[in-house]
């Protein structure tokens, strides 16, 4: 038994998320699908993680174990041409048995993009946050600070997740905008559900002035109600899984 382990890129917009649902396919369901067509063999893909409905990726990981004996190193080619375009695999090797894309993973980075403008654009539309009014993006860079290390991001959690402990340490935080651009970058050791996109809306309400304690009172109260709102998904990108 062969593990192979792939590397894909994704526009999220057409998809239920990563994972298939009932009647309703996701990334790993069409990959999964197009394997079986070139291999014909049932393969169950691994996801270093779960993204969302609609959000997007550059760097997600993946790996699977097959008994196929087609050559590593055209799996993408063959792949990419059983795939819709709006999925690519970008690269395959294989790997030591006992590989596994999320349990191995040590960091994650995401990025997420907001249009801080009045117009829409029709060129990111789907890969950004449409913000029209005025952010205070110095504020945001400052209370986004607050973010690094390790804490309990309960705060920061949608409902309906069943994780038991809360606790993440985030490693690095770049907020920088560039005309009407703001690119929001973060590496931690893990995410709880929304977690990005629900820090995401809370600068942005810190930003508009919306919100009037700082992140560090939000991190302390470790209730989702003292947290902003939950950014839409499609300025989300999983850009970089790490695995040392």
């Amino acid at each position: 038994m062969r593990n192979i382990k792939i590397l894909v890129q994704y526009n999220g917009k057409n998809y239920c998320g990563w994972q298939s649902q009932p009647e309703k396919l996701g990334i790993s369901g069409e990959i999964e699908r197009a394997f079986f067509v070139i291999a014909n063999e049932k393969i169950k893909l691994i996801g270093s993680g779960r993204t969302d409905a609609g959000v997007h990726a550059t760097g997600q990981v993946a790996n699977f174990k097959c008994e196929s004996n087609i050559e590593v190193r055209k799996i993408p080619d063959a792949l990419n041409a059983m795939l819709p375009k709006d999925i690519s695999i970008i690269k395959a090797e294989e790997v030591n048995e006992n590989f596994h894309s999320r349990y191995s993973a040590k960091k994650k980075k995401y990025k997420y993009i907001i249009n801080n403008s009045r117009y829409r654009n029709p060129i990111i539309s789907d890969y950004s946050y449409q913000v029209k009014y005025d952010l205070d993006v110095e504020k945001m860079k400052e209370e986004a600070k607050n973010l690094l290390g390790s804490h309990d991001f309960c705060s920061f959690m949608s409902s309906g997740s069943s994780v038991k402990d809360t606790v993440r340490t985030i490693e690095s935080v770049n907020l920088n905008m560039k005309e009407n651009i703001i690119e929001f970058e973060i590496v931690g050791n893990g995410f709880l559900y929304n977690m990005v996109r629900i820090i995401v809306g809370t600068l942005v309400d810190i930003g508009r002035g919306k919100i009037e304690i700082s992140m560090k009172e939000i991190i302390e109260n470790k209730s989702r109600g003292t947290a902003g709102h939950t950014a839409p998904p499609q300025g989300l990108f999983l850009e970089e899984v790490l695995y040392e």
